[in-house]
């Protein structure tokens, strides 16, 4: 198996500091399979106690005391077991969606403006503060993002909601600037062959190019959000190590970016790889300054963001209907779904400010006009419950 085929884990990457790793590896005691079943689970301790989970009321219950000598005598309070197992969870999470700019770039047939317009009012309506429209790059490179100033324009009285645009140089910035965008984007790779098969020029190169932008929106009071690509994994390199994406990261947070977004380009992390990736970059950037973004190739998405959870971060970049993909490696699906997203972290009991059954709606309008159906799961599933 070549490097990106086999799963990226803990024992492939730098050690982690020891108060990380015992984080994930607590203690824990487990009912071994033979207890399961579909109605009760049953965790029996020594006889005295047992734990049963009811799956009609999906609540835990504990009876008793737990003295299992493993667990040293703790006193586990079942009522609470999703934040007990899970560790310490955001409140809340904030989710960038990033559907109209990173989900419908590489779409062969175009989308027309409208759309693209109407699909970011259904989104906003759903309750997304943060949807990233659109990106004004040469319409040589991207064309299904030709109608950049268009987009802009059907959503300019849109209030309370940010709208960040994709800014490659200054040329692309100047250009948003006239088009009335508020927010950019930069966009930069921790893969050196990446960078110059996607952007043209070298790592230290971008980072020069990128200066000039963020120095020019800091003049007109902009913000501006970071994008690290190929987080994990590269589809020329193959394994990306940490600490190469600690360095871009914290060249973006340095120069002036106020959100730095992670992203596993072609899918290939796993929880142990995030885990080692995320803390070399929380030893340069604050935790409440990043984001993740992870594509669902491996199935591994929403593993890898439950663990950038348990390490404090809130801020989940996402793609309605599981839209996008990466060009430029054979095989890589879509960004994950944020229908899934949404229904996970509700059943963590996360905030999310976010209306499913709206949201839900977004993703069928736009995979409607596509002519195929949802790429989320969630969608999948209740629509087959309701119809």
């Amino acid at each position: 198996m070549s490097s990106l085929e086999e799963p990226l884990g803990l024992g492939d990457l730098p050690k982690l500091s020891i108060n990380r790793l015992e984080r994930f590896s607590p203690n824990a005691c487990r009912a071994s399979a033979d207890d399961r079943s579909t109605s009760n689970y049953k965790h029996h301790n020594g006889g005295n106690n047992q734990t049963i989970f009811h799956s009609s009321s999906h609540s835990w219950h504990m009876q008793g005391q737990y003295t299992d000598s493993s667990c040293n005598g703790v006193d586990m309070e079942f009522r609470a077991l999703p934040r007990k197992v899970l560790w310490e969870l955001p409140r809340f999470v904030k989710i960038v969606e990033v559907g109209p700019r990173d989900g419908l770039q590489n779409e062969k047939s175009t989308v027309p403006a409208s759309v693209k317009i109407e699909l970011i009012h259904k989104l906003v309506a759903s309750g997304l503060s943060v949807v990233e429209a659109t990106s004004f790059v040469s319409p040589k490179w991207v064309p299904q993002l030709a109608d950049a100033k268009d987009v802009l324009q059907g959503i300019r009285h849109v209030p309370d909601v940010r709208f960040p645009v994709l800014t490659p140089n200054l040329r692309g910035f100047e250009a948003a600037l006239a088009a009335g965008a508020k927010e950019v984007a930069v966009f930069a790779s921790a893969s050196e062959s990446f960078s110059k098969s996607n952007l043209n020029c070298t790592i230290k190169e971008s980072l020069v190019r990128y200066r000039d932008v963020v120095t020019s929106a800091k003049k007109h009071g902009m913000r501006i959000r970071g994008y690290v690509s190929c987080v994990v994994g590269c589809p020329v390199e193959g394994t990306i190590h940490p600490s190469k994406v600690a360095y871009v990261a914290k060249e973006l947070y340095d120069m002036g970016c106020s959100e730095i977004s992670l992203g596993d380009t072609i899918g290939v992390g796993t929880p142990g790889s995030i885990l080692a990736m995320l803390e070399a970059v929380m030893s340069f950037v604050p935790v409440d300054k990043l984001a993740v973004h992870f594509h669902d190739t491996y199935g591994q998405a929403l593993a890898n963001i439950l663990v950038s959870l348990q390490l404090g971060i809130n801020i989940v970049d996402s793609s309605v209907s599981g839209l996008g993909g990466c060009p430029y490696a054979k095989g890589a699906t879509g960004n994950v779904a944020t229908e899934d997203v949404v229904y996970m972290l509700h059943g963590l009991g996360i905030e999310t400010n976010v209306d499913l059954n709206k949201l839900m709606d977004a993703g069928d309008y736009i995979s409607k006009h596509l002519g195929r159906q949802s790429g989320s799961k969630t969608t999948t599933a209740l629509r087959k419950l309701t119809t």
